[in-house]
């Protein structure tokens, strides 16, 4: 099942009709910046939207609207209402110069950050190894072996550790106040 895409502009327009913007992406996502009127339902703990009889419609977003493209059929039935998705996401709508929030003291989100780690390890250890000794490939293949365990279960050690990071807890501790 497919959801119609609104752009930034549309849905800016349901909304003033009474259209409910619905922010899918996780707690650290959502901390560092978000859409002022829209409401927050984390897509690992979404089930059913409960958001009263008034709403005409909802309308999910996420950074760049393709986690809410990947999910339509689940948001679909998590809503009793017309569904949307906000084409571009949140991006496409700062990009509109619609209002958000931003929070630059909060962390990058955690994938972000297991990113950027797991790619300086690699272009560490494949550095090292050209230049100092061949057993620093192992660092490379250590951590490509970490990342293709993490896609096939689902759980990556890497981003369980940095959320143990000092800066990382401070978040964690704000998106739950």
């Amino acid at each position: 099942m497919s959801l119609p895409h609104v752009s930034p502009a549309k849905a800016k327009e349901l909304m003033d009709r009474g259209a409910v913007l619905v922010d899918i992406r996780e707690f650290d996502e959502h901390a560092r910046s978000r859409i002022p009127a829209a409401r927050h339902a984390p897509l690992s703990r979404l089930n059913k939207l409960e958001i009263g009889t008034e709403a005409p419609a909802v309308i999910f977003h996420c950074r760049s609207g393709n986690r809410t493209a990947g999910n339509a059929a689940r948001l679909a039935q998590c809503s009793d209402y017309d569904a949307y998705i906000l084409d571009g996401g949140i991006d496409a709508w700062k990009s509109a110069g619609l209002p958000v929030v931003e929070n630059k003291n909060q962390p990058i989100e955690i994938m972000r950050q297991v990113q950027i780690t797991a790619g300086s390890l690699v272009f560490v250890g494949t550095a090292l190894g050209t230049l100092v000794h061949p057993g620093f490939y192992a660092l490379a293949a250590f951590v490509g072996a970490g990342l293709v365990f993490a896609g096939v279960s689902g759980s990556c050690m890497m981003a369980r550790l940095l959320s143990l990071a000092p800066w990382n807890r401070r978040a964690g501790n704000a998106a739950v106040a």
